[in-house]
C-alpha cells in the first residue's frame, strides 16, 4: 500500500528544474483563456513530468474544473471526443491540446450521461495510475502542485503505483504494461511491490480484449525504447503472456543477439532518426523465431519446404491472434516479409531485377539484413543484394551474368537412359 498524504505539497517549478520555454505555447493559451472564463487549469501528466526530466514533451495535456460542454463555449476550435469518458481537444492547426475535467473514482461523484464522474483536482490525482503521472503545474504562478509524492519518487527514480499495486492492476490489466513501458523509457525502477506482483498477475492480461493490447504492444516498442522495454518485459514474466510461442523459443531471458533484439535495436535507431516504422515490420520480427522452429521441426520430419514454412506461418499467427489482435493490413505485408526470404536465393537471368521492382523488397531485404547479422542467413548473399541495389544498370547485368557463368561451370547430372521397354 502506498504511503501518502492527501495534504498536497506545493512547490516552485524552477526549484526542480522545469524550464517553462519548454512548453507550448497553445497549451499557455488554453490555461489562459480557461482562467479568464473563470476556471482553474493545469497542465498534468507526462508533459510535466517530462519537463522536469529536461525531455521534450510529445504533447501538452490540460486538466480543468470546466465541464465538457463549458470547454467547447470557451473554445470555439474544439471538439469534445469520447464516449465513455468525454474530452476536448482543442485544435490549433496541427497541434491538438487535450482537455479533461477533474475526475473521480465512479463511486466518488454524480455520474453524468455520458459516463463520467466529475471530480476535485485532488480526487482527479489519486484516480491516476502512477506517482509521477500525477504532478500538477500552473504555468502563470510558476507553481508545482502535488498530493502522491511524485516529485519524490521522480527525484529518486522511482515508479510507484498510487493506491494499492494489486487492486490496481488486478482493475485493468494493462497497468502492468504501462508500468513497464515508463520505466523503461524514463529508466524508473519499479518499486518493490510492482516488481513483485508482475509476474504474478501477468496472465491477467489474456482477458484484455486483444484488439487493445494491439494498441499497446505499439505503444511499448514503437516509442524509440524497444529494446529496453523488451528486456525489461522478459525481466518481469510479461512477454511469455503477450507472445507465449516466440518466448518457448527464445526462453525466458532476452537474448541480444537475436534476431528480434537486433530488430527492435534497429527500430529505436530509426525513431531516433525521425524515419519511419511500421508494425507490419515489427511483428514479423516479433513472430519470427516461432515460425522459424516450427518449420524447421516440419522440414526435418518430411514436409516439403515450401509447404512447411507457409503452415507454421498460419499456425503462429492463428496463435498469436487469440492474445494480441494484428489488423490484415499488417499481418499481410508481415507474411511478405517472410515469404520473400526464399526469393533472395534466386538471382540468375531476369529473377534479381524482377525481385528488385517488387513493393515489399526493401523491407524483406532490411529483414535479410537482420537475418544475417543473426547468422540465420549468409552475409555474402546479403552484400550482394546490398552492391546490386546500389549499382548501375551495366554493372548489375555483370553481377548476375557472373552467377550465370558460375552455373554453367557446375558439371551437370546426366539423366540416365530409360532403357527399351522400359
Amino acid at each position: 500500500m502506498t504511503d501518502i498524504s492527501k495534504a498536497p505539497t506545493i512547490v516552485d517549478a524552477a526549484s526542480c528544474g522545469l524550464a517553462p520555454g519548454g512548453i507550448s505555447s497553445h497549451a499557455r493559451q488554453v490555461i489562459e483563456r480557461l482562467k479568464d472564463a473563470g476556471y482553474t487549469a493545469y497542465l498534468v501528466g507526462g508533459c510535466v513530468r517530462d519537463l522536469i526530466l529536461g525531455k521534450e514533451p510529445k504533447d501538452f495535456d490540460v486538466v480543468t474544473q470546466a465541464r465538457p460542454e463549458e470547454i467547447r463555449q470557451v473554445f470555439r476550435n474544439a471538439r469534445l471526443i469520447g464516449r465513455r469518458f468525454r474530452l476536448a481537444h482543442v485544435h490549433f492547426g496541427r497541434e491538438i491540446v487535450e482537455v479533461a475535467t477533474y475526475r473521480a473514482a465512479p463511486s466518488d461523484g454524480p455520474e453524468d450521461d455520458g459516463g463520467n464522474v466529475f471530480g476535485t483536482l485532488e480526487e482527479d490525482a489519486f484516480r491516476r495510475d502512477f506517482t509521477v503521472n500525477a504532478l500538477y503545474y500552473d504555468p502563470d504562478e510558476g507553481l508545482i502542485t502535488d498530493y502522491v509524492n511524485g516529485l519524490s519518487d521522480l527525484a529518486q527514480a522511482q515508479l510507484r503505483v498510487i493506491g494499492d499495486p494489486e487492486a490496481r492492476f488486478r482493475e485493468d490489466p494493462v497497468r502492468m504494461l504501462r508500468a513497464v513501458r515508463f520505466a523503461a523509457k524514463l529508466r524508473l525502477r519499479l518499486t518493490e511491490d510492482g516488481r513483485r506482483l508482475l509476474p504474478a498477475l501477468g496472465p491477467l492480461l489474456q482477458d484484455v480484449a486483444p484488439a487493445r493490447l494491439f494498441e499497446e504492444v505499439l505503444k511499448l516498442f514503437h516509442t524509440g525504447n524497444a529494446l529496453a522495454t523488451y528486456e525489461a518485459l522478459c525481466e518481469h514474466r510479461l512477454f511469455e503472456v503477450l507472445f507465449p510461442g516466440v518466448a518457448a523459443v527464445l526462453g525466458p531471458h532476452a537474448d541480444p543477439d537475436s534476431l528480434l533484439a537486433r530488430a527492435l535495436a534497429n527500430s529505436d535507431l530509426r525513431i531516433a532518426e525521425d524515419k519511419p516504422v511500421t508494425p507490419a515490420f515489427l511483428f514479423a520480427a516479433l513472430l519470427w523465431e516461432a515460425v522459424q522452429e516450427e518449420a524447421v521441426h516440419s522440414i526435418a520430419e518430411g514436409a516439403p519446404p515450401a509447404e512447411a514454412w507457409m503452415q507454421a506461418a498460419e499456425h503462429v499467427l492463428r496463435e498469436q491472434l487469440r492474445i494480441v489482435t494484428i489488423p490484415k493490413r499488417f499481418s499481410v505485408p508481415m507474411r511478405e516479409i517472410w515469404s520473400l526470404q526464399s526469393r533472395f536465393e534466386r538471382r540468375a537471368g531476369r529473377h534479381a531485377f524482377r525481385f528488385l521492382e517488387s513493393k515489399r523488397f526493401r523491407a524483406a531485404y532490411d529483414f535479410l539484413g537482420l537475418r544475417a547479422a543473426a547468422g540465420e542467413a549468409q552475409e555474402s548473399l546479403f552484400d550482394w543484394w546490398t552492391r546490386f541495389q546500389e549499382a548501375a544498370a551495366s554493372e548489375r547485368e555483370a553481377m548476375v551474368a557472373a552467377l550465370d557463368g558460375q552455373a554453367e561451370k557446375r558439371p551437370r547430372r546426366r539423366r540416365r537412359r530409360r532403357a527399351a521397354g522400359g
